[in-house]
């Protein structure tokens, strides 16, 4: 006889009162859930609230990153970047992402977001110094407080998370804001670290940029859920849906939840609505998974003509002004042209650096044959210089032995 078939066991009476307690939820999951459509500012009656400051600097910074955005792929062509995955269409979800920040706040991007690094003020020839592939990172992550860019989906995730985390616990009174695809989404990362930042109450804010394809793989193949906000309700944090495309309320939005974090209110989770008008990197081909017809329908929902649709009709967009962005945005064009045209100078020894704090066996035994190898190499070519000089120089008595009698038969 166990111990539930004893005599006054709880087996023996009525369980139709439903289970104990402790099934009820931690938090009301209703404040959670997020708005049914994307929320908007632009084209609604919010936009009259609008400080002229914020729309001008907004602007100003969409400007540059659509510019910045079209010599990036220019220079994949032109064989100056291995890869570029553009941006462009996103500029409000990358622009909002750095402008919400404090300078003492942490940006974590993904492979895609290197605009959102510049305008946070990273050089743009640093920025993009991982894509062309000819260093480790480009950038020191703790000088700028942006994480390296991370090309594995999803893996910046709990680094952010960590790193919150920590803050938190030292009292430093710092933000970490995570910015993800709606590929990344599908990662075990992205799980992982939505439950550890709701569980510690980190101030963490999660960016998904739902750009309506993880490379070739539509939104629909990949969730069933009402949308990705969603899914914050499941691990206890807010979810919001914004549209990612009108850049005060992507501001607005970000904004809220940086300081919603900073003041212990823990993690959100939001979901920018948007879309890649390029193709996911040079190397892809778009048209075989998406129509024409589509991407049009796009570029009419386009985040730089729908900020001047309200600047237009506040008269903010003075010839002045346009001309000083579209001068600044030239500027930022031929800053990356020059620095990227400019051939690397390449140590391969470098190869074993920043790889462990101290070098294992192993390194050291592959630097050193590396080391040997570079050595005789440039052996080598000093003997043939050397060799090169002196056919050069014999060529030269030669050459003037003959020219002798020349110059003599002159008149």
């Amino acid at each position: 006889m166990t111990v539930l078939e004893q005599p006054g066991s709880s087996r023996n009476k009525s369980s139709l009162a439903g289970p104990p307690p402790a099934w009820r939820p931690r938090v009301d999951p209703a404040p959670l859930l997020p708005d049914p459509v994307p929320y908007r500012i632009l084209g609604t009656d919010a936009a009259a609230r609008l400080d002229s400051g914020l729309l001008t600097r907004l602007y100003a910074q969409l400007v540059r990153g659509r510019r910045y955005n079209a010599q990036a792929t220019a220079l994949t062509r032109q064989g100056r970047l291995a890869v570029y995955p553009s941006s462009t269409g996103q500029e409000a979800c990358q622009v909002a992402a750095a402008l919400a920040l404090e300078d003492r706040d942490w940006l974590f991007p993904s492979y895609r977001d290197t605009l959102a690094a510049v305008v946070r003020g990273l050089g743009p020839v640093a920025a993009l110094t991982l894509l062309r592939g000819d260093w480790h990172n480009g950038y020191d992550p703790h000088e700028h407080r942006v994480a390296p860019l991370c090309t594995p989906l999803a893996t910046q995730l709990p680094h952010a998370v960590g790193l919150a985390h920590a803050a938190r616990l030292k009292g430093d009174d710092v933000v970490a804001l995570a910015m993800v695809g709606d590929g990344g989404t599908s990662e075990g990362d992205f799980h992982e670290a939505l439950n550890f930042a709701a569980l510690w109450q980190a101030p963490v804010v999660f960016l998904v940029q739902n750009n309506g394809f993880a490379i070739s793989v539509p939104l629909a193949k990949q969730t069933a859920a009402p949308s990705l906000a969603h899914k914050a309700v499941g691990y206890g944090m807010p979810g919001r849906l914004v549209d990612g495309n009108d850049a005060p309320a992507m501001h607005e939005v970000l904004t809220e939840a940086v300081r919603h974090a900073r003041d212990g209110g823990g993690p959100t989770l939001i979901e920018a609505v948007t879309y890649r008008i390029e193709a996911h990197t040079n190397a892809d081909d778009a048209t075989r998974y998406r129509s024409d017809a589509e991407v049009e329908a796009w570029r009419a929902h386009d985040p730089i003509a729908l900020l001047e649709q309200e600047m237009t009709a506040r008269h903010l967009l003075t010839d002045a002004f346009v001309a000083a962005t579209r001068e600044s945005a030239e500027q930022l064009a031929a800053d990356l042209r020059d620095g990227l045209n400019a051939e690397p100078e390449l140590d391969p020894m470098d190869l074993f650096d920043h790889v462990f704090a101290e070098q294992t066996s192993q390194l050291r035994d592959q630097a050193a044959q590396l080391r040997a190898e570079l050595d005789a190499e440039a052996a080598g070519h000093t003997e043939d210089t050397a060799g090169h000089t002196e056919d050069t120089a014999g060529h030269t008595e030669d050459a003037a032995g003959t020219a002798g009698p020349a110059e003599e038969a002159r008149p």
